[in-house]
This record gives C-alpha cells, structure tokens and sequence, in this order.
C-alpha cells in the first residue's frame, strides 16, 4: 500500500509510500541514477505490514525485489544505472544478515527486540549455518529479468562489527552490484578514479618513477591501464572499495556511509540529473545526490525515518516545502562520456 504524502521542490521529492507501488507514481525515464540499500533479508522487522525482509524463504524475498527493481529499470533513463547494495544472510535459529547479528524487531521508536527462533529457511537446499548467498541470488533474478550485470564491486569494511563466531572469518565485505538498463550507458571513469601506486624508492633515496601497480613481475606493462603521468597519477578505480562504516546518532540502525553512494551517483550521473532511491530509509543518498549537485527522488516506507531523514537534507543546504502537485524536472541535456 501507499500514502501519497508527497514533499518536494525542485531539488527534492520524499515519497512517503511501499516502494512497489510509489514507484508507478514516476514518470518512464524520469531518473539518471538509482542508488540504494533494501532491507535485508531476515534482519530486522521494522513494525509494518508492508515491509519487505521478512519473507518466509529467500526465494520469495528475492520475487519481491525483483518486482520491485522491475519499476525502477522503467523509471530509469535509457542510459541509466542501478547501483545496489546487498548483505548476506546465514540459515541458522535466529535470522542473520548484516555483520552475521540475528534479526531485531523495531516498534515504531525504533527499539530493538530479538526475533527469536522463528527465522529458519529449510528446504531448497539451505542447510543450518549455510551462507544463503542472497546478493547473488538477487544479482542473477535481476540479470533473468533483463539487467544488465556489469559488475560486483566488493564493499571493504575495515571496521566491520565483531563477531562472537570461532568456526568461520568474521565478515568484513557487502556488496554492491552494478546493473544497467542497457548494453550503452552512461559511465563516468575519471569522476572515481583513484591515485595510481607507485615505488617511490628504496632507503638510498634513489627515486623510481614507474608504476609497479601497472606492471607484471617481469616488468611488462599489465592492461590497459595506460594513462599515467608518474607519481600523482591516477587509474581506473579498482573493484574492492575500502570505506569504513559510520555511526548515525538517530534512531535508525542501517545507514551506509555516505562515501559509498557518492561514489555510485559520481559514476553514473551529472549535476544536474536525477538520482532515484527505492529504499530512503533516512535518505543518506540524498544527503550525497545534493552535495554532489544532483537532484533526489526518495521513497520511504516508514514515516518515522523521514522525520529523521528532513533535517538531514535541510542541512545539506536544500530545505523542503510543504506537498504540492509538480512533476519531476526534465534532466539537462545529455553530455559526458558513455560505455558501449
């Protein structure tokens, strides 16, 4: 179900709304970017009836996003990309996911309460303590349903939660997947590009200006990789992306950081273009997508993360108005680089 509450300027639209059904409020090709984070399954029930995450097997949870990332893939430019970030979930007593912590129930202030042992997935194969492989089951149920899968980027979290685990590593990554709306898309390389690594000497002050990080063991030039002026260089971003988590001081406890949609919207989106969030929770996408100069489209199904999310975005310097009927603003026209 969705409530058509609605508030929005130029810059901003909030959907208060089940984003299977809000998303038909958008108009075909109305965004150039989709960046966002569903709940994941078998974390956590945040009180609402509607609420996706809390299917009672994978299978079905994968069906839901599924019907939902279909209405995305049409409210996407032709051009478009859909950046998603999915954590994993064991099959155990209690629901796992996130970091590998069993599930928690939210009331409507956001307090926590364990599940408890009704989370179990038996059957298809999943086994207690099995890794159910979530995100690539979603990640091959999209491709199915005519994304295009570009890549799987792998989120490093050098601060990630402790475990109380001792037979497995405690885990540190999530992904994100890269899916596209079609074969040619717009991609911006040099907006992510990170700075080349190089040698620069050894103790006796002697300073090599080649580039090791480019280059085999017999010292041969690796790829493609060819554009580098020496030290203070720059290559194409690599596919692990070391970015540490950080805390959120509101009552919402799965915020990413900001640093990884900002990344996401640099690559696939220019000032100026719209960049679309299923997902909103506290709209920390949003609080990216205006800092980078973009405009924002967030649904949110849960009112209170919007209260959170309102202060969030006024203080990036765009402050919301009251709901009044407006389309969303056509995108400028269309310049930057494309990938075939």
């Amino acid at each position: 179900m969705m409530t058509s509450d609605i508030q929005l300027n130029d810059i901003v639209t909030l959907i208060r709304g089940d984003a299977r059904t809000a998303l038909q409020s958008l108009p075909d090709g109305a965004a150039r970017c989709c960046v966002t984070s569903p709940p994941y399954f078998g974390l956590r029930d945040y009180g609402h009836p509607d609420q996706i995450g809390l299917e009672p097997d994978p299978a079905a949870y994968v069906a839901e996003l599924v019907a939902v990332f279909r209405e995305v893939r049409r409210a996407l430019a032709d051009d478009g990309s859909l950046w998603l970030n999915l954590g994993d979930s064991y099959a155990s007593d209690g629901g796992t996911g996130r970091q590998g912590t069993r599930g928690q129930r939210f009331d409507r202030r956001h307090t926590q309460e364990t599940l408890g042992e009704t989370r179990k997935w038996p059957g298809a194969g999943i086994k207690p303590k099995d890794l159910i492989g979530i995100p690539w089951m979603v990640a091959f149920a999209l491709r199915a349903d005519g994304w295009h899968l570009r890549e799987d980027i792998v989120w490093h979290k050098p601060n990630a939660m402790p475990e109380s685990v001792r037979d497995r590593c405690t885990r540190a990554h999530e992904y994100v997947f890269h899916f596209t709306k079609s074969p040619r898309y717009y991609h911006d390389g040099d907006a992510i590009s990170e700075a080349a690594v190089s040698d620069h000497g050894s103790g006796n002050g002697f300073r090599r200006d080649h580039r090791l990080s480019f280059q085999d063991l017999d010292g041969k030039a690796r790829g493609s990789d060819t554009a580098w002026n020496g030290i203070g260089g720059r290559r194409n971003r690599r596919s692990v992306w070391t970015i540490p988590t950080r805390p959120f001081k509101g009552a919402h406890f799965a915020t990413f950081p900001a640093d990884l949609p900002t990344l996401c919207l640099r690559a696939g989106s220019e000032p100026g273009d719209v960049v679309l969030d299923p997902f909103a929770g506290v709209c920390t996408t949003g609080v990216a997508a205006l800092a980078e100069g973009r405009r924002f489209v967030g649904i949110e199904l849960n009112p209170a993360n919007l209260v959170l999310a309102r202060p969030r975005l006024c203080q990036s310097g765009f402050g919301l108005i009251h709901a009044r009927p407006a389309a969303i603003p056509p995108r400028p026209s269309e310049v930057g680089g494309y990938h075939a």
